[in-house]
């Protein structure tokens, strides 16, 4: 079962004249038709492409039922993470080894990066979604919350179909129309798609190699910096001042060993790099300094929870020790949060959709409203602080 977000790298493309959404279905594939023409694709192409196409209630179900992003980052890690999926880990970085080493020597990122997002998205390639691609793209395109990501990749897909990389009827992944071990969207599989078996096809369901050596790409195309650490476990001193914490904020490596910060194990990265400290559950849980390459995660998936879950994972695959989990103060229910979001949002705060997950935009209302109130500023969110509101 697919419980967490999909890898959605965000398509930046501008609106175009074609790029409505909302209304009856078949006029909306009509218009896709019109446009795909207008791009230059064959017609007859364009209509074998589309000659199948349905809407699926079922990919809006899982589009609005993203709940376990509800949970803190505890409960979260510990739900993902297990013993099994690290000891498959293990096995899949040694029987793929070259494949790594070639990562590494090419794109600078390492394995336990990719590895974790091979666990975290199809168990490493044992469950990659059954739902039909090009009827979750449409799908997805013609539901009006997220037309300028998804309609650009439908026409990615049509250009992957004249290449016979692409089968309406038959191409299958995850309920937001990513393919493959890795789960990729169409157009980012044809900026970043690598041949790793050299076969002289890209084929992300079937071949590991095809797929972390692409996975590799479109990290170091997203700004992943070779050789660079992402995520390391700290401890913090009580006396740190708590509003300076938070992903959005950066010191250097040197200025929060000033101030008593230090590693759990190692050492830290070298004193000139910016680096963030993140509390995912307050002062009194864990701690985490955040490198540069923690926010290229940011570009591959926008759910706080998942990244800092998939880079923490990414230490222990390489050996890292598990974390302290501390004694954080209680948090909200779902319910109170929702509450707290929207008492935010009355006081001009921009926390987003009221929807109970303490994405980046409540935490960061939380630290503002904190600090007003004269309460430690780590944007854990609790009790306290929605009665003083």
């Amino acid at each position: 079962m697919r419980l967490f977000a999909p890898l959605i790298a965000l398509c930046l493309a501008a609106p175009t004249a074609h790029a409505q959404c909302g209304g009856a279905f078949s006029a909306f594939v009509d218009g896709l038709r019109s446009e795909a023409v207008s791009k230059g694709h064959d017609r007859g192409t364009v209509n074998a492409f589309f000659r199948n196409v349905r809407q699926d209630p079922k990919v809006l179900r899982a589009d609005r039922a993203q709940g376990v992003f509800q949970k803190p980052f505890i409960e979260f890690s510990r739900r993902l993470i297990s013993q099994n999926r690290i000891d498959r880990g293990r096995a899949m970085a040694k029987k793929y080894d070259s494949v790594f080493d070639r990562i590494e020597r090419e794109f600078g990122v390492s394995r336990g990066v990719l590895l974790a997002f091979w666990a975290f998205e199809t168990d490493y390639g044992g469950f990659q979604g059954d739902f039909n691609t090009l009827n979750a793209l449409t799908t997805l395109a013609h539901d009006c919350r997220r037309p300028q990501l998804f309609r650009p990749q439908i026409f990615a897909a049509l250009e992957l179909y004249e290449h016979g990389d692409f089968d309406p009827a038959r191409t299958t992944g995850a309920w937001a129309g990513e393919i493959g071990m890795v789960q990729m969207l169409p157009r980012d599989i044809i900026e970043n798609g690598v041949d790793g078996d050299g076969d002289g096809h890209v084929r992300l369901k079937t071949s590991a190699p095809d797929a972390l050596m692409s996975g590799g790409k479109m990290l170091s195309n997203l700004g992943w910096r070779a050789g660079e650490p992402w995520l390391q476990e700290v401890r913090v001193p009580d006396t740190l001042d708590w509003s300076l914490t938070g992903p959005g904020q950066t010191r250097t490596v040197a200025d929060w060993a000033k101030m008593g910060v230090r590693p759990r194990a190692g050492q830290l990265a070298k004193g000139s790099l910016p680096a963030s400290i993140i509390l995912p559950q307050g002062r009194k849980g864990p701690a985490f300094i955040a490198y540069p390459n923690f926010q290229v995660y940011f570009e591959w998936n926008q759910s706080f929870t998942y990244v800092l879950t998939a880079a923490y994972f990414a230490t222990r695959l390489e050996g890292g020790k598990v974390y302290d989990a501390g004694n954080p103060e209680p948090g909200l229910s779902g319910t109170q949060m929702k509450q707290l979001q929207a008492k935010l949002q009355a006081r001009g705060h921009d926390v987003g959709k009221i929807d109970g997950i303490l994405g980046g935009g409540t935490r960061a209302a939380v630290q503002a409203e904190q600090k007003r109130l004269g309460l430690p500023a780590d944007a854990w969110p609790t009790a306290a602080l929605l009665n003083r509101l």
